[in-house]
């Protein structure tokens, strides 16, 4: 699958590492420095490119940029009718959480981008912690949790969270995003390592919220 990532940084280039590895083309986007974006897509063995060529690549986009810069990225991306997006991003402006009037953070990104498939997903995990438990099997294997409003779309980010190393988890549509969005706290899953039987624990079985 053809998968754009916007942002090079630890998280995107995460998920760029681990998609060219599982065998998906992707496209890295959106440094301050070409250069250095052109070098990080070498070493990782995906294409370099910007903001519209990744929004364009493919059916999927990933979004992974600083909560503030998200306006001027999807000026840059253009229109994302019917593409699935993989919003891995938080709420936090100069380290606080920003105030979204009720909303989840994953509801006020879906409604930047009328048309796209939002699915939220590798979020709730820092990168160092993705880039060493990607791949761990069995009960071990680590959960990656995801939600969304379209079926087809989270059944399309599950498999990619699968090819990532992870075990898939959804916890429902995007108005349930709020218990893997920050801060850390009790009863929210942001900041918290899982395994598949701690999600079915905290969740109930059947993969969804209750």
């Amino acid at each position: 699958m053809r998968v754009g990532v916007i942002g090079a940084g630890r998280i995107g280039g995460n998920i760029a590492r681990f998609l060219t590895r599982a065998g998906h083309e992707v496209l890295l986007s959106y440094a301050h420095d070409q250069d250095d974006l052109a070098r990080r897509a070498a070493a990782i063995g995906c294409r370099a490119g910007s903001v519209a060529a990744a929004a364009g690549f493919g059916p999927v986009v990933v979004l992974s940029v600083p909560w503030t810069g998200i306006d001027a990225v999807l000026s840059e991306a253009g229109q994302l009718p019917g593409k699935i997006v993989v919003d891995t991003t938080n709420q936090f402006a100069r380290g606080e959480p920003a105030d979204l009037g009720g909303r989840t953070a994953a509801q006020v990104n879906q409604a930047r981008m009328p048309g796209a498939r939002l699915v939220k997903a590798f979020n709730t995990l820092t990168a160092g912690f993705q880039a060493e438990a990607a791949g761990r099997t069995g009960p071990e294997r680590v959960v990656m949790f995801l939600c969304g409003d379209d079926p087809d779309a989270k059944t399309v980010v599950a498999g990619l969270i699968a090819d990532s190393g992870f075990a898939p988890f959804d916890v429902g549509g995007l108005a349930d995003a709020a218990v893997m969005e920050g801060p850390r706290r009790a009863g929210a899953v942001y900041g918290e390592e899982f395994h598949p039987a701690d999600a079915e624990r905290f969740f109930g079985t059947g993969g969804a919220a209750r």
